[in-house]
């Protein structure tokens, strides 16, 4: 039977463990480090016609502390940040919310770390696999288009259908699709991803191949659908026993007020009941190694081996969204690690890794296959 709450305590600290794998920083973290360091950025009024649902709001939420800790997210520096709602210390919100985020990152890559960040959080709490669901609504374009579309069916259709959905669709047909669905009337909705713009079409077969090359289990849902106007592209939900228990989207035009750049973003909130306190901060173990990883193939490799590696309890971090090998170097120096773990394209080929000692410049070059347990002789 799917766990219906889980100890506050549990729920960080598997969050904390997940985000260190999978290349997302605690925003606490990013809180602390700049708390004074900038003049506090003035707040952020949203506009009136930017309607938000739930969602929405939790998202907006989580950047206004980006903007207050002084966030600036680029391609060339992306940002992936974890978030949750309990406090060390405190009784948990009856409500827990861990959220993942990408901030600078536009390609399929960014999609899918948080997707399998999320797909690795829920099988550590809930001991089940999860299915991850997946459609497009596409961009403005495609939404208007689809909107139209579905006027259209309910018009067609209103003889056959319950009559609020009929009435709800004078109103907002992208709702009245959602009631649709919610009454099982579903069937012959008209699919979001037929009226998708060429943008919004090569963006997503972009991400099925990426979610292919990994590995990454997936279904297509072409019932899901995303309502409100900040949301674009790609959206998934996570199912477990029936239920959701997260949900995700790109939400791009949500995050352009929050940065003075054009700052592409996508990101994923997980919901459970929680219970109990979590404890007080207490400090990680020291990072024995940074993994390195330059090109595609790496990239896509260093995902599928972020399991091997936490089932294993490395102590290892890695960024897998930031393609910028510069970036990479810049924290895996924060992180102090002794050892780097180097993957290019030629290596990740040749089914094999670089393992580095920063301190004496010696390099070794292990197979992929075992190197998790080949690492544990290391640390």
């Amino acid at each position: 039977m799917t766990r219906t709450a889980i100890p506050a305590d549990e729920l960080v600290s598997k969050a904390r463990a997940v985000g260190q794998y999978y290349g997302f920083t605690p925003l606490s973290a990013l809180l602390v480090r700049t708390r004074g360091a900038r003049p506090k950025a003035p707040p952020v009024a949203l506009p009136s016609a930017l309607a938000l649902d739930s969602a929405a709001e939790i998202v907006a939420g989580f950047l206004r502390q980006c903007r207050a800790a002084g966030c600036e997210p680029s391609a060339r520096q992306p940002l992936f940040l974890w978030h949750t709602n309990i406090a060390a210390g405190r009784p948990a919100p009856k409500k827990a919310v861990v959220q993942f985020h990408a901030l600078g990152a536009d390609r399929a890559l960014a999609d899918t770390v948080v997707m399998r960040a999320l797909l690795a959080l829920a099988r550590d709490l809930f001991h089940e696999e999860p299915v991850l669901r997946i459609n497009s609504m596409g961009d403005k374009e495609t939404r208007a288009r689809y909107a139209r579309e579905l006027g259209n069916f309910f018009r067609k259709r209103a003889p056959s259908l319950p009559e609020d959905c009929v009435a709800c669709a004078k109103r907002d047909a992208l709702e009245a699709a959602e009631l649709a669905i919610a009454r099982e009337y579903a069937d012959d909705l008209p699919a979001p991803t037929e009226y998708l713009s060429d943008a919004s079409r090569r963006r997503f077969e972009d991400l099925l191949e990426y979610l292919e090359m990994t590995e990454t289990p997936y279904e297509l849902a072409r019932d899901l659908i995303s309502r409100g106007g900040v949301w674009s592209d790609t959206c998934f939900e996570l199912v477990l026993g029936g239920r959701r228990v997260a949900w995700g989207s790109r939400y791009t035009d949500l995050a352009r007020h929050f940065f003075p750049a054009a700052t592409p973003a996508a990101g994923a909130l997980f919901h459970i009941a929680s219970e109990g306190a979590a404890a007080e901060k207490s400090a990680l173990p020291r990072l024995r190694f940074s993994f390195i990883h330059i090109g595609d193939e790496a990239k896509r490799l260093s995902l599928r081996l972020a399991e091997d590696f936490r089932r294993a309890r490395i102590p290892l971090a890695q960024t897998i969204g930031v393609e910028s090998l510069t970036e990479q170097l810049r924290i895996a120096e924060r992180h102090g690690s002794p050892y780097l773990l180097i993957m290019g394209r030629k290596e990740a080929l040749e089914g094999a890794a670089v393992l580095r000692n920063r301190q004496t410049q010696e390099d070794i070059v292990l197979p992929l296959e075992g190197l998790a347990e080949r690492l544990k002789s290391v640390a």
